[in-house]
């Protein structure tokens, strides 16, 4: 289904919901236990941990249905070890981006308009990250 499909504009949550559970998908088939968290809330998307419960991780998804810039906001709130980018969900194969939550604080812009603050990381910034499955590695 591509975005607008059904003849209207489909809504940011369903966008969101979307990249969220493909995610958990996605780290589900390398073998990681998803634990999604509450939506909208502040924080992170989803709790990660591998089959011994001995390593877990925390993990922010941002998803987009175009390869746009990603926003952050107006703080710049990166709080999960890993930030995954979801782009062009609504394709046969969305795009995916995986980086530390360090690599994202290093790179994010910082942009002024009107007196207003905005964090966005470009897409020419995470191009290089796309598929990184390895940094996070098999939850088996």
């Amino acid at each position: 289904m591509e975005a607008g499909e059904l003849g209207r504009k489909i809504s940011n949550q369903l966008v969101g919901n979307t990249g969220l559970f493909y995610v958990c998908y996605e780290l589900s088939k390398r073998g990681w236990n998803c634990l999604p968290t509450t939506r909208n809330a502040r924080g992170v998307d989803i709790i990660i941990y591998d089959l011994d419960g001995e390593r877990k991780f925390t993990i922010q998804v941002k998803t987009l249905s175009k390869k746009n810039p990603v926003p952050f906001g107006s703080k710049l709130e990166v709080m999960a070890d890993f930030v995954i980018i979801c782009a062009e969900i609504f394709s046969e194969s969305p795009k995916v981006y995986i980086l530390k939550g360090e690599e994202v604080k290093k790179m994010v812009k910082k942009m002024v308009k009107d007196n207003r603050v905005s964090y966005w990381l470009q897409p020419k910034d995470y191009d290089r990250y796309r598929n990184r499955w390895e940094v996070i590695g098999k939850g088996y």
